[in-house]
């Protein structure tokens, strides 16, 4: 992702759900970036652009040892 993308998403994540959330880049991936809150992994947003319509998505699993 560009990072005028992660800034976006950043801002969104924030505004949407918490101040504490952080959209990093990924090594070595250009199409998503990693989402955290403080130093703790939540999980990966992904860019789709494949039928001409852009959207992100947000991917997140929850283990069962943190239900």
């Amino acid at each position: 992702m560009k990072p005028e993308e992660i800034k976006k998403l950043d801002a969104y994540f924030k505004r949407m759900f918490n101040p504490g959330m952080v959209v990093k880049a990924r090594p070595r991936k250009d199409d998503s970036a990693e989402v955290y809150v403080g130093d703790e992994f939540l999980g990966v947003v992904f860019r789709d652009d494949e039928d001409g319509d852009l959207s992100y998505n947000f991917s997140m699993a929850i283990l069962d040892v943190d239900l």
